[in-house]
């Protein structure tokens, strides 16, 4: 199969399996007639692309479905359903059937990790073995917790229909949510980059659909401002490079210039959310020339607002860091000294608050603590330097 045909099947698959599933109103069984349609594109398609591909896999999704549905005799009364609710030859209407099967992909009846895999799977049209890749996990236990997370869908009744207005918006926060974890888990893991612009694809096409939500807005506009950092963030050995240290030279300009631009726009509507002020923070740093002139007090003042919507310890602990350039360390170091001890990146955090203090001994044993429990390879081995370098 050329890449051209694989891209134009990856691209066309949410569209036709949101058609499906808003017409049989079974997610599973669309999710599985589909890929079985992808999988028969696949092998006549290289000879030719049909005049409209996307009402081929419809009418062949939609066959592939019936027949299923024929084939077991448990499932005689769904067949009726399905034969009642027959799959026209043409296209169905698009009108927001993305954003419903991201709706659907992240019901509040799936766990976070369900909701991400279920997404990429469905949304984002990856292979289980792609999607096991991205986080490190056998492709049966990948394949496993996508059937888990169908059929939870299916157990609470999710259905594939407009939501009202007020569970509308509390779905829409899931999938913003469920969009952030999957930039945080590729990013924050040393540079997964093909999971990082899969994302970034993923929430480019709800930005389409929902082009006057700030917050929507805000996620890209964040996602965009940090991915730009990515060239300078390992060496050439694979090493992490703190932000304080990046070349800045090599930053993505075009994904900085584009990130502001959105930002200023959902600001302008005055509706501020956690990810409008986290792409605020992010553009600070992004517009610094160089470490040493990073505005920090306005830093402080957008974490300062951060923590009155959303009160958790990771916000606290990114606050502290601003608070320590700002009213030094020892002030930084009291205002977290009531978190849970369990909380992540607690010991990296103290860890250098107290190597900005002069406590070196101190330093030296949180680097150590925060090398043990850190989340990836990369961050690791970076703890264990700083530990070295200062004990």
């Amino acid at each position: 199969m050329t890449a051209s045909v694989e891209d134009l099947l990856r691209d066309l698959a949410p569209q036709v399996l949101a058609a499906l599933t808003r017409r049989s109103g079974d997610f599973a069984a669309a999710e599985d007639a589909v890929q079985e349609a992808l999988l028969e594109a696949a092998r006549r398609w290289p000879a030719g692309v049909p005049d409209d591909p996307t009402a081929w896999l419809v009418r062949v999704a939609g066959r592939k479905l019936v027949d299923a549905v024929r084939s077991d005799a448990a499932r005689r009364r769904r067949e009726q359903l399905v034969r009642s609710r027959a799959v026209p030859a043409g296209p169905a209407p698009q009108t927001d059937d993305t954003l419903l099967l991201l709706l659907l992909c992240c019901h509040p009846s799936l766990t976070p990790t369900s909701a991400v895999a279920l997404t990429l799977r469905a949304v984002g049209g990856l292979r289980t073995a792609e999607i096991a890749a991205a986080f490190l996990v056998p492709e049966a236990t990948m394949a496993q917790r996508i059937s888990r997370a169908k059929r939870t869908v299916a157990a609470a009744g999710g259905r594939f229909a407009p939501p009202t207005d007020g569970e509308r918006a509390r779905r829409l926060a899931l999938v913003l949510r469920v969009l952030y974890l999957i930039f945080n888990e590729g990013y924050g893991s040393g540079g997964r980059v093909d999971l990082v612009a899969e994302v970034i694809r993923l929430t480019r096409g709800l930005s389409a659909l929902l082009p006057d939500d700030p917050e929507v807005a805000g996620l890209l506009a964040l996602m965009l401002l940090n991915d730009a950092r990515r060239p300078a963030r390992t060496d050439a050995h694979g090493r992490l490079v703190p932000l304080a240290e990046q070349d800045r030279s090599r930053w993505d300009r075009a994904e900085v210039v584009e990130g502001v631009a959105l930002l200023q726009r959902a600001l302008r509507q005055d509706r501020r959310g956690e990810y409008q002020i986290q792409a605020a923070i992010a553009a600070i740093h992004d517009d610094a020339a160089s470490a040493e002139e990073t505005d920090w007090p306005q830093i402080l003042a957008w974490y300062d607002e951060l923590l009155l919507l959303t009160d958790t310890p990771v916000v606290r602990l990114s606050r502290a860091v601003s608070l320590a350039e700002v009213d030094g360390p020892l002030v930084a170091l009291r205002s977290i000294e009531r978190l849970d001890p369990s909380v992540p990146r607690l010991a990296a955090v103290r860890a250098h608050l107290a190597e900005m203090a002069g406590d070196r001994v101190a330093a030296a044993r949180l680097f150590t603590d925060a090398a043990r429990i850190a989340s990836s390879v990369p961050e690791r081995e970076h703890l264990l330097r700083r530990a070295a370098a200062v004990g």
